[in-house]
């Protein structure tokens, strides 16, 4: 949701073109500040970005996206499994031209993902369905290695794919790295000879024409919210990393197939999800992903009606029926401007209504507001140590 001025909006940001009734509101009657969510020497992730928002311990407990994924869809790794996270990509004349494979939709991913098993699977390889374009791949064996470079595709939509292919990050991860290499060269003629492939042309819609593997590794460590913070949560969200994380936390999910990780999600489902989950939760973890897969698309007009249409369907309606006495905080978990359609290391504004503290003078939610609220400067764990006190 975070942004940067743009001359489209007459110099304003996304989120401060767009009309926010219930987030101003969260403003004027608590206190602002930023987070920086996405600090150096990590990747510019979204697991990284809601691992610092929960309060992690990023370098013991980081681990990879694909192990996080894993967890997210149930799928148990054993000591010797490495998971990557695998899109489903458009790639035209060998160039990445859409990271996200026309936002593919679920029956077609899945045909997709079956090809690629019965080309390349075995009790070593085997690819997994995720939601729409966002898959897995679980190497199973104690020759396979999370200790390979990887970037994320979509850094690197419009450039060559031959530049950006893995490589061994230590010379023992070489068969991996290789393996992979071979994957994603070797995918788009299984791809094209999918039936799947038909469907989509006959329909007009983007091929899915190549794979892109990135951020392996293997199962982490995670303390939980309970032995850290002595609470209960609960995480609701489309995406699997989302609820990955949440269940290596410790804290209950909450999925349904109309929450779709893109702009035709169920908002009103989310919010009546939370409301519910908070008669028995200490923490309910609202995530939304309409607003990132917009920035990534570059869509300055789409970006601003998908913040109002959570401000209206979700954040006002939640705090209508939560109640004053309940606390909210509401974040973006990492920057995406329009302008780049890339994740940013920019701290993000982040507003914090407490029951019985008084508000600063910030009185709208947008990321030149915050800065100048009470809170400052706010680094990991700060957020969670705010609400709920130090972690043990």
């Amino acid at each position: 949701m975070a942004d940067e001025p743009l001359d489209a909006l007459g110099g304003k940001t996304p989120l401060q073109a767009a009309r926010t009734p219930g987030m101003d509101s969260i403003a004027r009657e608590g206190v602002s500040g930023t987070l920086l969510t996405l600090p150096d020497g990590f990747p510019t992730s979204s697991e990284v970005a809601n691992m610092s928002v929960l309060g992690c311990d990023l370098p013991s407990e980081y681990c990879g996206r694909g192990p996080l994924e894993a967890a997210g869809r149930g799928l148990p790794l054993g000591p010797h499994d490495t998971a990557f996270r695998v899109n489903l990509t458009t790639v035209e004349d060998g160039v990445l031209t859409d990271f996200s494979g026309g936002h593919v939709a679920q029956e077609a991913a899945e045909a997709f993902i079956r090809a690629l098993n019965d080309r390349f699977g075995n009790e070593r390889i085997r690819f997994h369905p995720g939601v729409s374009y966002r898959n897995l791949l679980v190497l199973s064996g104690p020759g396979f290695s999370g200790r390979v470079t990887t970037e994320k595709p979509d850094d690197h939509q419009g450039e060559p794919v031959a530049d950006f292919l893995p490589r061994a990050a230590e010379p023992q991860a070489e068969p991996t790295a290789a393996l992979l290499r071979t994957l994603v060269r070797e995918a788009p003629a299984v791809l094209s000879a999918c039936p799947a492939s038909r469907d989509l042309a006959a329909r007009g819609r983007p091929a899915v024409s190549g794979i892109w593997p990135w951020s392996g590794g293997r199962a982490g460590t995670f303390r939980t919210l309970r032995d850290k913070y002595g609470i209960t949560g609960v995480v609701i969200s489309a995406v699997d990393v989302l609820l990955g994380l949440g269940r290596c936390l410790g804290m209950d999910v909450i999925h349904r197939p109309e929450f779709t990780g893109y702009t035709d999600t169920d908002y009103r489902g989310k919010c009546e999800a939370a409301v519910t989950a908070l008669q028995s939760h200490d923490l309910v973890y609202l995530h939304l992903e309409a607003i990132d897969e917009v920035s990534h698309e570059q869509d300055v007009q789409r970006k601003v009606r998908a913040i109002e249409d959570f401000d209206a369907l979700v954040i006002a309606p939640a705090l209508a029926a939560a109640g004053p006495d309940v606390n909210v905080a509401v974040l973006p978990d990492h920057p995406v401007p329009v302008s780049t359609g890339k994740h940013t290391r920019t701290p993000v504004p982040v507003a914090v209504r407490i029951a019985g503290r008084a508000p600063d003078a910030v009185t709208t939610f947008d990321e030149a507001a915050c800065r100048r609220g009470a809170l400052g400067s706010l680094r990991n764990g700060d957020l969670m140590d705010l609400l709920f006190g130090p972690g043990r």
